[in-house]
C-alpha cells in the first residue's frame, strides 16, 4: 500500500469508507445511496452534486470489490504515467460524463415510454410517476472505471492480459473493444438493472479527453507495450 500512487490509494480508501458508511447507516434506517446516488434530473430528489457523489457509492460488496480491483490494477499504472493531477481529473470528469450519459438515456426512456402516464405499476402496486422517478437512482464508480480500462487500452494497446476464463493472453486493445461491444449489446437489451450506457459514457468521455491531450501535446502520451 505504501508503494501505491497517492490518488489511486486515496480513491480506494474513500470508496471503501463510503461503502462501510452505507452499510452502517442502513442499519439505522438511513439510505446513503438514496441520498448520495444520482437521481434522474426530473425527480424531486435530484441534486447536481450527485453527479460527483454517486461515483463513491456502491450497491453491494461485489459491486465495490470489482470496481476497486480495476482501479488498483489499472489506475496505478495510469497515475504513474500521467501524474496524480491529470489522473484524478480524468477519473472525476469521466465519472461525471458517465452520469450525464445515464441521465440522457433515462430522459429518452422517460419521453418515449413514461411521460404519458400518471403512474407506474411496479409489480407490487401502482405508484405515482413522481415516486417512480425518485426510484431511478444510479450508484457506483463503474463509469470512471470503464474510462480507466479505455485509457489503459489506448496507452498500452499491445500489453497482454490474462482474463478468466479465456485460456490465452489477450491484448489490451482487444479486451477494451470487446468490453465496449458487450456493454452496448447489454445496454440495448436492457432489463438487468445495470447502467451499461453509463459505462459506455465513461469510455466515451475518456476517449475524447485522451484524443484532446494527444493533439494538444503533439502526439504525446502514446505508449505502446
Amino acid at each position: 500500500m505504501n508503494n501505491m500512487p497517492t490518488v489511486t490509494k486515496n480513491l480506494l480508501i474513500i470508496n471503501v469508507l463510503c461503502f462501510f458508511g452505507y452499510v452502517v447507516a442502513k442499519r439505522y434506517g438511513i439510505d446513503l445511496n438514496d441520498m448520495l446516488g444520482l437521481h434522474f434530473f426530473l425527480a424531486s430528489d435530484f441534486n447536481p452534486a450527485q453527479l460527483i457523489t454517486y461515483m463513491f457509492m456502491h450497491a453491494n460488496f461485489q459491486h465495490i470489490f470489482f470496481n476497486m480491483f480495476a482501479v488498483w490494477m489499472f489506475g496505478r499504472t495510469l497515475e504513474n504515467v500521467w501524474g496524480p493531477k491529470r489522473f484524478l481529473f480524468y477519473y472525476i470528469l469521466c465519472g461525471i460524463g458517465a452520469g450525464l450519459i445515464q441521465e440522457a438515456v433515462q430522459y429518452i426512456e422517460y419521453v418515449v415510454s413514461l411521460s404519458q402516464y400518471d403512474g407506474v405499476d411496479t409489480g407490487m402496486g401502482v405508484i405515482s410517476m413522481a415516486e417512480y422517478l425518485n426510484m431511478l437512482t444510479t450508484v457506483g464508480a463503474s463509469g470512471a472505471v470503464y474510462a480507466i480500462l479505455l485509457a489503459f487500452g489506448m496507452l498500452f494497446p499491445n500489453s497482454e492480459m490474462f482474463i478468466f476464463p479465456i485460456p490465452m493472453p489477450i491484448k489490451a486493445k482487444y479486451f477494451v473493444i470487446g468490453y465496449a461491444v458487450l456493454e452496448l449489446v447489454l445496454g440495448i437489451s436492457g432489463g438487468d438493472g445495470v447502467a451499461h450506457f453509463a459505462h459506455l459514457g465513461g469510455m466515451l468521455f475518456g476517449f475524447i479527453l485522451i484524443i484532446y491531450w494527444r493533439k494538444k501535446n503533439g502526439g504525446g502520451q502514446q505508449i505502446y507495450y
